[in-house]
């Protein structure tokens, strides 16, 4: 018999993990979640377990997936999250009864659309989100590019200070403030509070290797960079990649170099590591063009994902 249950707190953690890993794993960026990660992820201000399901088949856990509710946008826009089934079980329409699932779970808790996501070469995901009526509505590159040789004379600005970030509330703060300012005209953007920002340096729940840098000019700050290291990703893969996690510089300081700059101390501090590449994503309909400046100082994509929309 199948059915779709909610996800228990303090029972289900390990079943989630399984299911997210084995539902996964064919990703090229994937790594396995470990229930360190989990206890991470429930440290978050942002975690809420409502919307999650579990999908079993004759008592054995196979899909599972995400209604989640960002309770900080003023819009009524829930998000399909996590949407995934074990390998082994697919095909038998269980993918679409989550989402379904989801959606039920979205509108009952007073959402008026769905936002959703898929890797562009997953048709029968592509066909599921489009069948029950999502539009693709933007596309997203992951870009890649080695660290043997990092390039410079493009235009970067040559007059900027730079320092790396102390992780203190002031510096968590100023991050803040950087983050919000720089990324307002964003595609879903919504302000980060505080403590979100506190959440993302102090827990690391993504990479557990950071190099946050401010630049400054005239003793002003105009903008930061954050790269990564994920080393979970490095053991599981055996690829010694970073990331460039998010880069901004402040709006009447643009297309002067200062990017350039913050794309070269972003990539000196991975290869500082003993990174060999890095990557990085981006919106491909960023209004500051940034996937130019990417391209500039030498990423290619090497693949996209698909953002989808649809009301309920």
């Amino acid at each position: 018999m199948f059915k779709i249950r909610s996800f228990v707190e303090g029972e289900d953690e390990e079943v989630w993990i399984k299911i997210q890993n084995e539902a996964y794993k064919e990703y090229e960026d994937f790594r396995p979640d470990t229930m360190e990660d989990m206890e991470v992820w429930k440290k978050s201000p942002n975690f809420d377990s409502t919307g999650m399901f579990i999908a079993e088949l004759d008592g054995k856990p196979v899909g599972a997936v995400n209604a989640y509710i960002d309770r900080k946008r003023k819009e009524k826009m829930g998000f399909l999250r996590a949407l995934g089934v074990v390998p082994e079980f697919r095909k038998r329409g269980m993918g679409r009864r989550l989402a379904e699932k989801a959606i039920e779970s979205l509108k009952e808790r007073g959402m008026e659309s769905v936002q959703g996501w898929t890797r562009e070469n997953k048709v029968a995901c592509k066909w599921l989100l489009e069948s029950l009526g999502f539009n693709s509505i933007r596309v997203f590159s992951t870009m890649r590019r080695g660290l043997e040789r990092i390039p410079y004379n493009l235009g970067e600005h040559k007059k900027l200070k730079t320092r790396e970030m102390k992780m203190n509330m002031d510096d968590i703060k100023l991050l803040n403030w950087l983050y919000n300012e720089t990324f307002k005209e964003h595609f879903n953007f919504r302000p980060d509070t505080v403590e979100e920002t506190k959440y993302w340096i102090e827990e690391k729940p993504w990479c557990d290797i950071l190099g946050v840098f401010f630049f400054y000019l005239t003793d002003n700050p105009v903008g930061y960079v954050e790269a990564g290291i994920d080393s979970k990703f490095i053991k599981h893969k055996g690829i010694k990649r970073g990331w460039i996690m998010s880069i901004g510089v402040l709006k009447p300081l643009r297309i002067k170099g200062i990017g350039t700059a913050l794309m070269q101390q972003g990539m000196e501090f991975l290869k500082s590591k003993g990174m060999t590449d890095v990557e990085l994503g981006v919106d491909d309909s960023n209004p500051t063009k940034a996937i130019e400046l990417y391209k500039k100082v030498g990423f290619k994509t090497v693949y996209k994902d698909l953002t989808y929309l649809r009301k309920i």
